[in-house]
């Protein structure tokens, strides 16, 4: 039987893991070639004696040290090459025997390393929404012009493709993501303002990373997804939905044009969407627990509401602009997210960054990656540069 190597981008993040815990489940013909990996080299070195990958990835040659250290300090039997920096993630990306690279990095380090992979043929599984949001149409012209295969990891996503799968595109008439709401989702507008980083990170449902965690409090995770969602199915911002869901079942659903509609529904474990998209087309068994319907009870719905998240209004305006305007978006959230973690900026406060700087950019073709990188760059300066004109209100960090 064929190995079917896996490299994953990200590793030691919750995506990262939860793949390497699905490999583990599924067994051979299914082994990990590559990781890579930021900071958390302990993590890393764990994985490391675990699967034994080919070659892996870190951030820095200091970081690469300290990985060698934890390396000897646990006595594995054979080391892998260690690379760093961004051309270690494209080397991770487009390892030789890799026939699937899970694309789980967070933020826009992952664009350059995901068009790698997509330019080399591979399957990629992605998870990292900034990809698409920043470059969409180069990403997606990419993987048709390689024949390379681009199957989504976010469960709303890998819902869609599910529901999609033998549904002419001409008998669908929208599509509708659902969101859990947040933390924040019953609280008035002065209550968000007081929000702290901790009560941020509450979220009810999913166990993220930070930044993944406060987009989806502030209903940018979900203007993310929208994005996402033009560019992996083809259907234009007026054909796609968002609905609050606080029980997070139905994960995303289809309207058919004679009114039916399909969902996708099953627990909160991202394990399930991670080997759809390492086992397609087949469906294989998998152990983790089955949806009990009647223990849930009952599912709620409802419309979310922008005057309080501005921030999806935002995203559905990127969108609508097109071009460059994503990528500018993506990268003034970035920023502004960074400085509410960081305790210098108010939960409430990052729209308003975002907005002020979508509003003085004049938007460009995004067609090549020069373009979208250089909007990316003047983005950040722009956030940083409204967040010291504004004096922007501290609050207290984890």
């Amino acid at each position: 039987m064929r190995v079917k190597g896996i490299a994953v981008l990200g590793s030691t993040g919750s995506i990262g893991c939860n793949t390497l815990r699905v490999v583990e489940a599924l067994g051979e013909p299914f082994r990990i070639v590559a990781l890579a990996a930021r900071r958390n080299v302990a993590k890393l070195a764990e994985q490391i004696a675990r699967h034994r990958p080919l070659l892996v990835s870190v951030e820095n040659e200091r970081c690469a040290e300290e990985l060698k250290e934890h390396l000897r300090a646990i006595g594995t039997a054979v080391a892998p090459q260690i690379l760093i920096g961004e051309q270690g993630l494209i080397e991770v990306a487009t390892h030789e025997r890799a026939s699937c690279v899970v694309a789980a990095t967070v933020g826009a380090v992952g664009l350059v390393p995901t068009l790698r992979a997509l330019e080399a043929g591979k399957r990629v599984a992605l998870a990292n929404k900034e990809t698409l949001v920043m470059a969409g149409e180069l990403v997606t012209r990419t993987a048709q012009n390689s024949a390379a295969e681009l199957l989504p990891i976010d469960s709303e996503h890998n819902a869609l493709h599910q529901c999609l799968r033998g549904e002419e595109r001409a008998d669908v008439r929208r599509l509708i993501l659902t969101a859990s709401g947040g933390p924040f989702r019953t609280c008035d507008r002065e209550a968000m303002e007081r929000a702290t980083v901790e009560e941020a990170m509450r979220h009810p449902t999913w166990n993220m990373g930070a930044k993944v965690t406060i987009d989806s409090a502030t209903l940018m995770n979900k203007g993310l997804e929208v994005i996402e969602a033009h560019w992996l199915f083809g259907f234009d911002a007026d054909q796609i939905d968002v609905l609050i869901h606080p029980e997070s079942v139905v994960h995303s659903m289809i309207e058919l044009i004679d009114g039916s509609v399909i969902a996708q529904m099953g627990i909160t474990d991202m394990r399930h969407a991670i080997q759809y998209a390492l086992t397609y087309p087949q469906r294989l068994a998998c152990a983790l627990p089955r949806l009990d319907l009647v223990r849930v009870g009952t599912l709620h719905f409802e419309r979310p509401d922008v005057e309080r998240f501005p921030c999806l209004a935002l995203a559905y305006r990127a969108l609508r602009a097109g071009g460059t305007m994503p990528a500018v978006m993506n990268a003034a959230n970035e920023e502004a997210v960074n400085a509410f973690l960081e305790g210098h900026l108010k939960l409430t406060e990052i729209a308003r960054i975002v907005a002020r700087v979508m509003e003085q950019h004049a938007v460009r073709e995004a067609s090549s990656l020069d373009a979208i990188l250089a909007a990316d760059a003047w983005a950040r300066r722009r956030a940083a540069e409204e967040m010291r004109a504004s004096g922007c209100g501290a609050v207290a960090p984890v």
